[in-house]
């Protein structure tokens, strides 16, 4: 009797918690979506070369304003560098900050992503259509809601060429452009060449090769699912870990294991019971064919474009 009140009174105390969280996680929606009403800015304050509390009833800022506060924000009304937004248009801004959010971490992730751990190499024998679509959806929804945002942000010409924030927005923008710039390259010039390398090679069912032709045996729409480790190639097709070319969604066919193996949980005799294809060739060729050549250096200026927008988020936001 003791233990069923015990189990009774514990399931009233957590309804109760879970009835509060939900309350609180519904007020913490409301509260997103609530416009607020406090535009000042350290900017404005400089600008003024006044204090916080010159312009605002409250020392802290925000709130209601002086006199001499509706004067400042008039004037900068009548200058065009300061917007006032209804309520509606608050909640638009909101959600297209957010989806202006996801869709840059969405595609800047990808970017960092295959840079940092599958490396270049990974897209250099040709570029998966997945990624063109993902890549491609993103630029889209970015340009159009940065467009909207600005255009809510930067009511005049003056501000985006005179201003700290307009600069760094303006800088921001150009770094974009020149991103999508190589992106309409490499997806109709570069891409084309590197899938007629990828279909002229993916014939190839046995023997030597070297590690670029390796890279065109990636598991992908058809072609064959090979490995390299110590020198061997091993075809990994037929093993159910290796399903369309990647295992445990970190290693991928068309690539040399055999400074990655150290990392696995496992030792090379699950490498070595996969059938042999040939063996792994030194590259005979001296210089990097020119699309191939543009192909990364296009990857490589991108991962740094991706980390001067970064800083200058960062430099707005917390500078």
């Amino acid at each position: 009797m003791y233990g069923n009140c015990c189990l009774a009174w514990l399931i009233i105390v957590k309804s109760m918690r879970v009835f509060r969280s939900m309350r609180f996680l519904v007020f913490i929606i409301f509260l997103c979506f609530l416009p607020s009403t406090g535009l000042c800015t350290v900017e404005y304050a400089k600008q003024a070369d006044k204090t916080c509390e010159y312009c605002h009833v409250d020392p802290g800022g925000g709130g209601t304003l002086t006199r001499d506060g509706e004067a400042f924000r008039d004037d900068l009304r009548i200058k065009g560098q300061y917007r006032v937004l209804s309520p509606v248009q608050h909640v638009i801004r909101f959600i297209l900050g957010y989806l202006h959010t996801f869709t840059a971490i969405l595609w800047f992730g990808t970017i960092l992503y295959v840079h940092l751990v599958l490396k270049p190499a990974y897209a250099a024998g040709g570029l998966p259509r997945s990624e063109l679509r993902l890549g491609w959806a993103s630029i889209i929804v970015m340009a159009a809601t940065g467009t909207l945002l600005s255009l809510a942000r930067v009511p005049t010409w003056h501000m985006l060429f005179h201003t700290r924030f307009g600069i760094l927005l303006t800088i921001k923008i150009v770094l974009f452009l020149i991103m999508v710039s190589t992106a309409v390259f490499v997806t109709f010039v570069v891409g084309p060449k590197l899938k007629k390398k990828k279909q002229a090679s993916s014939g190839r069912q046995s023997g030597d090769m070297t590690l670029e032709q390796l890279a065109q045996c990636d598991g992908k729409e058809g072609r064959p699912a090979y490995i390299a480790y110590k020198g061997t190639i091993y075809n990994i097709a037929a093993s159910r870990l290796w399903v369309g070319g990647d295992h445990m969604k970190r290693h991928h066919a068309g690539t040399d294991l055999t400074d990655i193996l150290n990392q696995a949980p496992h030792g090379e005799e699950k490498i070595l019971a996969m059938p042999v294809i040939g063996n792994l060739l030194l590259s005979s060729e001296k210089h990097t064919p020119p699309h191939i050549a543009v192909f990364y250096f296009f990857a490589y200026m991108n991962l740094f474009i991706i980390l001067a927008i970064i800083f200058i988020i960062s430099l707005w936001r917390w500078w």
